[in-house]
């Protein structure tokens, strides 16, 4: 949209985080693995770090011990500019924790936006600056996709929805913001036409799929440990922070599903 400033997706001061609560045991599971909650502390306190390292002021949350999913934080809200938007979970042992983050949001975000009807989640959602890539996925529809759509470009986004790759959980469970012209993608996720059309496509070397969902905060990525291909052709250009994710990624976790930034 002509007049609009650009919003540096990578930029930011702050984040929200929240702890894992006991009963992130619990947590939905595609593999059906219980997870060890003193090991997901651990790696949740590193990542923790790992953001501060990157130079942003966190902001705690409380753990929700009635939703075991809630660390996830980044599924329930999506931030754009001065905007909060609440989105709708697939799950529904996780539409609660929508209601929640919409009031504890309001101590952050004076403009609020609910997505009604549909469902979305924020790990189907990658931001490039002012444009919005949404993917459908198990977790979001097209009716979610679309209401989004039609919000984000009233707030002056541009956006296009995308299909994800089939067995694959999230959009960004296999495709990360590296730049504003380079995603780093799983080879599933290479072969999405629009991905390959439009961006410079860092592809993980088979087997080091896990270290798709990297996080770009300020001049730092954050990158799951103990994945050495991808790690090297990196740390080549960027200056990267390695975060292991071992425990918490039984239960579908990335990086940058446990914080929400701007």
């Amino acid at each position: 949209m002509p007049g609009t400033p650009l919003i540096m997706t990578h930029i930011f001061k702050n984040a929200l985080v929240r702890k894992p609560s006991k009963s992130i045991i619990n947590a939905l599971s595609s593999r059906n693995i219980k997870p060890e909650y003193e090991l997901i502390l651990k790696e949740h306190n590193d990542y923790v770090k790992g953001l501060k390292n990157s130079g942003i002021l966190i902001h705690n949350l409380e753990s929700l011990k009635n939703f075991p999913d809630s660390v996830f934080i980044e599924d329930p809200a999506l931030i754009y500019k001065s905007n909060c938007i609440i989105l709708k979970p697939y799950h529904p042992s996780r539409i609660g924790e929508s209601k929640i983050i919409k009031n504890e949001i309001v101590n952050y975000f004076q403009n609020i936006f609910i997505i009604e009807n549909g469902n979305i989640e924020g790990g189907d959602i990658l931001n490039i600056n002012n444009h919005f890539i949404i993917g459908l996925s198990k977790r979001t529809n097209e009716l979610g996709a679309k209401n989004l759509s039609i919000l984000l470009k009233l707030l002056g986004a541009s956006v296009k929805i995308c299909k994800t790759s089939n067995d694959i959980l999230h959009f960004k469970s296999e495709c990360s913001y590296i730049d504003e012209e380079t995603l780093l993608v799983s080879q599933r996720m290479s072969k999405i036409d629009y991905l390959r059309k439009n961006f410079q496509l860092i592809k993980l070397p088979e087997g080091e799929e896990l270290a798709a969902n990297a996080l770009r905060v300020n001049n730092k990525i954050l990158i799951a440990d103990g994945f050495f291909k991808i790690e090297e052709i990196l740390s080549s250009k960027y200056d990267l922070i390695k975060i292991n994710i071992n425990e918490i990624s039984k239960i579908d976790a990335g990086l940058s599903c446990m914080s929400l930034r701007w």
